[in-house]
């Protein structure tokens, strides 16, 4: 069964059940018009239910086919050229492009594709990262394998889940925690206490093995499963069969299912409201410190049984939103956002080293894109007027 005829089959079932509640609707008008709404809300309600069920249950095999396609590969090897087109190794890679396809095409079908080494450097930006660089040829199957599945999880995920999806980012998580604080503060008339969390050393701590039980939930088909195994081996971490290599598309994808698991407990088990995550970064919202505290707890056991995680001892606070709290690079208060400190310091250190008006501007315009959507107007122009100062200096040279 392909994507399309599951996708197809679950609607159809889906639809029938919609029917069937729709006329159980219609035969119990008993007791006038109010009654009858009543009936269609509840209806309503049972549908919307039983759909998030049905797509949650779904489950998709002989996908491997599809993943194989000449298509396929080429679709995927046009997104992971993108933004790329003038590098070298993709150059070299396009000059012989159906040839290399179809050698990728020909392990994939024969299962001897094996992915190359990772090339790995460090990064401090300001915290020190290690990232992974994948082969080109790589990245083309890390594409092709998202292709396939990204749609098939794309279905099951929270809507306050916001990185890595199409739609969503970190502007959008800012403002759905805008709504959230005035709902849960009535509008700044109540004490608004956050939650906010971290996973410790998230990307080195993903157990494999749990994520192939996560994925297998949905995905049936052995030979995907295989692959996608052979592709979290090639990470050589400190522990076996733990982590995933910081940089690689599948990474940023796979991080979204593993803690797709801690969305659906926070949700459906403690009945969170007032919850976003970003990454292994998420809040909570409530008027209550003492519920926040529970929470905390009970979510701290949840992740060292169920996904072999941790919270961050010295990350996972709870704040009270008047102090401000620290979210995705910027400081929120209620009326009010601002840029980060360490932000600000690293900002004016790299402009102190740039020479050349092209590349002050470049840099500025990108910064001022971030900084835009804090409460900076003040800080920008004195900015500008600092730069129109070097520039002006430059010239005289």
């Amino acid at each position: 069964m392909n994507i399309e005829t599951a996708v197809q089959s679950t609607s159809e079932r889906a639809t029938c059940r919609a029917l069937w509640f729709h006329n159980l609707n219609n035969r119990s008008d008993l007791n006038g018009n109010n009654r009858n709404l009543n009936y269609n809300n509840r209806a309503r309600g049972i549908v919307q239910a039983m759909l998030g069920f049905l797509n949650m249950v779904a489950t998709y095999d002989n996908l491997y086919g599809t993943l194989c396609s000449y298509d396929n590969l080429q679709l995927a090897f046009k997104k992971a050229r993108k933004r790329k087109s003038h590098k070298l190794y993709v150059l070299e890679f396009e000059s012989a492009l159906e040839s290399n396809l179809r050698k990728l095409q020909q392990e994939l079908q024969a299962e001897t594709y094996k992915p190359a080494p990772l090339k790995t450097f460090v990064i401090r930006d300001p915290k020190t990262r290690k990232i992974s660089k994948s082969h080109f040829r790589d990245r083309v199957i890390h594409h092709a394998i998202c292709n396939i599945i990204e749609p098939i999880f794309e279905k099951v995920f929270i809507c306050d889940s916001f990185a890595n999806r199409k739609g969503k980012g970190v502007h959008s998580a800012l403002k759905r925690f805008d709504k959230f604080k005035r709902k849960v503060s009535r509008n700044n008339t109540k004490s608004c206490y956050v939650l906010k969390a971290d996973i410790r050393h998230y990307f080195d701590t993903v157990d494999q093995e749990v994520l192939i039980k996560i994925i297998s939930k949905k995905i049936k088909d052995e030979k995907l499963i295989n692959l996608i195994r052979k592709i979290l081996a090639n990470h050589k971490s400190g522990k076996l069969g733990k982590g995933m290599p910081l940089g690689n598309l599948t990474s940023q994808f796979f991080a979204n299912v593993y803690l797709n698991e801690l969305d659906y407990f926070v949700k459906h088990r403690l009945k969170v409201k007032y919850y976003l995550r970003y990454v292994d970064d998420f809040v909570i919202l409530h008027s209550s410190k003492s519920f926040l505290e529970d929470y905390k707890a009970r979510i701290d056991i949840f992740l060292r049984k169920q996904l072999k995680l941790e919270l961050h001892p010295d990350k996972s606070k709870i704040k009270q939103l008047n102090y401000g709290v620290g979210l995705l690079g910027y400081r929120v208060f209620y009326y009010h956002k601002l840029l980060r400190k360490t932000n600000i310091r690293k900002f004016l250190k790299r402009l102190s080293t740039l020479e050349g008006k092209e590349r002050i501007m470049e840099h500025l315009t990108g910064w001022f894109g971030y900084a835009m959507h804090a409460n900076t107007y003040r800080f920008r122009c004195k900015i500008l007027e600092s730069v129109q100062t070097q520039i002006r200096f430059c010239n005289r040279f």
